[in-house]
């Protein structure tokens, strides 16, 4: 499975970045306007549409479809079970971002309600989001985790619900119930950031419009944002024989330096840099 996804790296990023697939943002008022610009610098198209009026002709119309809890509101839930039907119906890929699911009972409950009613393709969230969906001792603050076990979380929200769980933090985690994978990029600067989990969930859903298999797209997607995260934070370089950049100032410069990688990051890079294996 690792090799599949340095595989994807190198062959589906160049694809996506030609394609240049729309991706369709159901999304919170936070990170709107970051995920939108995220999407445009890994290669693909966002539109961020709300309206029910409109939701399930755009989502039939996209290439994968995010659904992100992060500013809830009762009407948003409709509109998102709304969009996710019309994305099945349409064979559209579904990527889900519980944020601050286990923190209250509103988001738990829409969250759980989407996995129900809609067919997630992957669950991209933090060990304790993801814990708390599959019924296990979690502590969420606000809409970041505290604690959460995130391989034992991975596996068994993929097994209860039928999804892939990509789950980020200090060591990401992708599974499908049965095979898990563990990757180690990424940054800690990453964490100084609002919305990084976000706009993970953005290039997630970019990579999955090419990629069709849950387990690769999300494995190659997260190995590929976290490595762009260490050449933003100035430890590995653009490309080999290079100089590594600069080290960031604070959070603003490398946000610029983070997108700037993004853009830049090929797919040859990206499997050469990815530190992907079998988890126990």
């Amino acid at each position: 499975m690792p090799q599949q996804a340095l595989v994807c790296l190198q062959t589906k990023l160049p694809e996506l970045r030609a394609r240049r697939p729309l991706i369709h943002h159901l999304t919170n008022f936070v990170t709107m306007t970051d995920c939108a610009n995220m999407v445009l610098a890994t290669g693909a198209s966002p539109v961020m549409a709300h309206a029910p009026e409109e939701v399930a002709a755009m989502a039939r119309m996209a290439g994968a479809l995010v659904l992100n809890i992060g500013t809830l509101t009762l009407p948003w839930i409709d509109a998102m079970i709304m969009a996710g039907q019309a994305a099945n119906a349409a064979g559209v890929p579904v990527i889900l971002d519980p944020v601050g699911a286990g923190a209250t009972q509103m988001r738990t409950e829409a969250a759980l309600r989407i996995l129900n009613e809609v067919k997630v393709t992957i669950v991209r969230a933090n060990a304790a989001e993801a814990a708390a969906l599959a019924g296990q001792a979690s502590v969420v603050k606000g809409v970041d985790a505290v604690s959460g076990d995130g391989v034992s979380a991975a596996k068994a929200l993929a097994r209860q619900f039928g999804v892939v769980t990509a789950v980020t933090g200090v060591i990401d985690y992708v599974s499908d119930g049965e095979k898990t994978l563990e990757i180690a990029n990424g940054d800690v600067w990453m964490s100084r950031l609002t919305g990084t989990g976000c706009m993970a969930s953005s290039v997630v859903a970019s990579f999955c419009a090419v990629e069709k298999d849950g387990l690769t797209s999300a494995t190659a997607a997260v190995a590929f944002y976290g490595a762009a995260g260490e050449i933003a934070a100035g430890h590995v370089p653009l490309a080999l024989g290079n100089e590594c950049w600069t080290s960031p100032r604070g959070p603003l410069s490398f946000k610029t330096a983070f997108f700037d990688a993004i853009y830049r990051l090929d797919g040859q890079r990206a499997a050469e840099l990815a530190k992907i294996s079998a988890a126990g």
